[in-house]
């Protein structure tokens, strides 16, 4: 690979306005994922703190509140189209609609005996399907704090020399890493996919990333910890299951079947191997940071 410069710390660009956001809002994600804190007799994190307040409003009407995201859900890929595009697409179509009819059993309290098993639907709806629920909308608000001012650019920069001798990826896919483990992992699939067709990762950088760092987040493990009672031991619990994640890849990457994917580029995308940072590391770190800041949309927005 030729060394080259990041063009960023060379051109000249437009002074940025209201740098304070990448501070003030990328604290503000820091504080609400990995900060915990005693409130209420509970001491766990921000978004922890949030849902349970929001579960403990809506009571009973947790499970009504989210019957009708399943079934908003069920209903979107027929309204768009979008069921017919692929076989998978297909099967999990359908399979929601079987969703919103297990959903209406456990809610409404009908159906076959073995569903209402308390280590089945039960343990289901009130475990998983209600937390995550309630989770994930709110999970994405400080998600967004997170990767959209600059916080996941500035990181990726100083992890660079850490990601291709490890991990076989650009440094790049730090992003996609973080992003995929802090925040969500189908945005992390979704980032993935659309830099390896846009020509950034090879068929193989992508499968990795994908299969590697897309495999856990923050915003889930919230759940098994609650369900588990680990919320006591957050940090601890979080430490170790990223540490285990990062380190099964690090295995993974070099034995089949990803050791054997092919190299090659998205069919018709044109290859844009990722330039490797020869200026000062924190100075490049910034200016990555300041051009996402430079076409961040108002904080409304990007929520």
């Amino acid at each position: 690979m030729t060394n080259t410069t990041n063009p960023r710390t060379k051109t000249s660009t437009p002074p940025v306005k209201n740098t304070w956001r990448f501070f003030v809002y990328s604290g503000l994600g820091i504080f609400a994922f990995f900060v915990p804190f005693p409130f209420g007799g509970e001491n766990t994190i921000l978004l922890d703190h949030l849902v349970g307040w929001i579960s403990d409003t809506l009571g009973s009407g947790s499970k009504y509140v989210v019957l009708l995201l399943i079934v908003a859900g069920a209903i979107a890929p027929f309204a768009t189209g979008t069921w017919k595009s692929s076989a998978a697409r297909m099967v999990f179509a359908f399979l929601n609609i079987l969703a919103v009819l297990i959903t209406a059993m456990l809610v409404f309290n009908f159906g076959p005996a073995f569903v209402f098993e308390e280590d089945l639907g039960p343990f289901l709806l009130n475990k998983l399907v209600i937390p995550v629920g309630l989770l994930i909308p709110v999970g994405a608000i400080f998600l967004a704090l997170l990767v959209g001012f600059g916080l996941m650019e500035y990181m990726g920069v100083w992890v660079q020399p850490i990601m291709r001798p490890l991990y076989k990826t650009p440094g790049r896919s730090a992003i996609d890493a973080v992003a995929s483990f802090v925040g969500s992992y189908s945005l992390g699939l979704l980032v993935t996919n659309r830099v390896y067709k846009a020509g950034g990762y090879t068929g193989k950088e992508a499968a990795i990333i994908a299969a590697g760092f897309s495999t856990a987040s923050a915003t889930f493990m919230v759940v098994i910890a609650r369900a588990l009672d680990l919320m006591s031991v957050w940090g601890m619990y979080f430490g170790a299951t990223l540490i285990v994640t990062f380190l099964v890849t690090v295995i993974m990457v070099r034995i089949p079947p990803i050791a054997t994917i092919s190299e090659d580029y998205y069919p018709g995308a044109e290859p844009n191997p990722e330039s490797e940072v020869n200026d000062s590391r924190a100075h490049t770190a910034w200016e990555e940071a300041k051009a996402v800041l430079r076409d961040s949309p108002p904080l409304w927005k990007v929520l």
